[in-house]
């Protein structure tokens, strides 16, 4: 099946249901995932639950009962389900049907948001940048926005290095190398190459980074990119960004920018981690700008690719070989 710009297919990853502060101890909220509702709450004991959002009983949206300890109860006839799906309680009767049960989801709190799996587990967590593993970080969230595209295209702009001399306006020859981990869920893209001197731009950069420049993109799941910026150069750390993709109807993706860089400590350390998230989202509008109103009017239907083109081709391999989930529109029709 191919699954690379497949709007019947919704590859298993991990999706964003809602920002973090949304959703307090013991409070419910109905989302719409991937064209699935979901209830999300959260339980007495501070963690989020995850379930299909309607009832089996009679249908009612979950996301308006109540957070019952650790349960969460339907606002009709008060029918409990704990995390796994499975009804606890039914207050007119002691004996629970063997169908009244829910498809339960993986959750996860990352970057200031609540992220849910499309499955009762996953092989794996949300996806970390290498540099920030193990360390407190600080993130900002900016507003989110659609394109009219599939995200799986709007992906691929950090890895076409054709575009950045036509559209950026930067005449740097990158070299790629590329890694992908053992499940086949994530890959690495590193380009790297030198500051040609040609432009006002060019000699700018090269001036204050070096002779040389590097970033990489990591891609989880088909849905998630994340973006190092800076690397290797001097006069200034790395800077990260992460965009959660989501398909919302055919034709339209929403995607969720976020920045990300280290907790540091004490009033400087604070005021330089500010300094870096403010970088991070000023280089992150430059390059949205010019970007958007090619993929706002694209219908990506190649039939000639270069061998410049070498990323966009292994991208759309290593798409393909992901696992469609049970959101997936193809498979709710069979």
């Amino acid at each position: 099946m191919q699954i690379f710009n497949n709007w019947n297919v919704v590859a298993k990853g991990w999706y964003i249901a809602c920002p973090s502060r949304e959703l307090s101890q013991g409070k419910a909220k109905s989302v719409e995932v991937c064209g699935q509702r979901i209830v999300v709450f959260r339980g007495e004991d501070g963690r989020v639950r995850a379930l299909d959002a309607y009832c089996p009983h009679l249908g009612t949206d979950l996301g308006i009962g109540q957070v019952d300890g650790n349960w969460i109860r339907c606002a009709f006839h008060h029918w409990a389900f704990d995390e796994t799906g499975y009804c606890q309680n039914i207050p007119c009767q002691s004996e629970i049907p063997a169908k009244a049960k829910l498809q339960a989801y993986t959750t996860e709190e990352k970057y200031g948001f609540i992220w849910v799996y499309p499955d009762a587990e996953a092989p794996e967590k949300v996806a970390d940048f290498d540099e920030l593993k193990g360390k407190a970080i600080v993130t900002q969230a900016d507003t989110a926005f659609e394109r009219s595209c599939h995200h799986h295209i709007c992906m691929m702009n950090g890895i076409d290095a054709q575009h950045l001399k036509t559209i950026h306006h930067l005449d740097i020859k990158m070299d790629l190398s590329l890694h992908q981990n053992q499940l086949g869920t994530q890959i690495d893209f590193t380009m790297r190459g030198e500051f040609p001197q040609t432009t006002f731009r060019e000699r700018l950069g090269q001036r204050f980074l070096g002779s040389s420049y590097e970033y990489s993109m990591r891609y989880a799941n088909g849905c998630i990119g994340l973006l190092t910026m800076m690397k290797k150069v001097r006069l200034f750390p790395t800077l990260h960004m992460l965009y959660a993709y989501t398909p919302i109807a055919p034709g339209r993706t929403r995607i969720q920018p976020i920045y990300v860089t280290e907790k540091r400590q004490g009033i400087m350390g604070y005021l330089l981690s500010q300094f870096l998230l403010l970088c991070t989202r000023l280089a992150y509008y430059m390059l949205r700008d010019e970007d958007g109103k090619i993929y706002d009017n694209i219908r990506f239907n190649p039939q000639v690719l270069l061998s410049i083109d070498a990323p966009l081709a292994q991208y759309m391999q290593y798409v393909n070989q992901l696992e469609p989930s049970r959101w997936s529109p193809s498979l709710k029709d069979e």
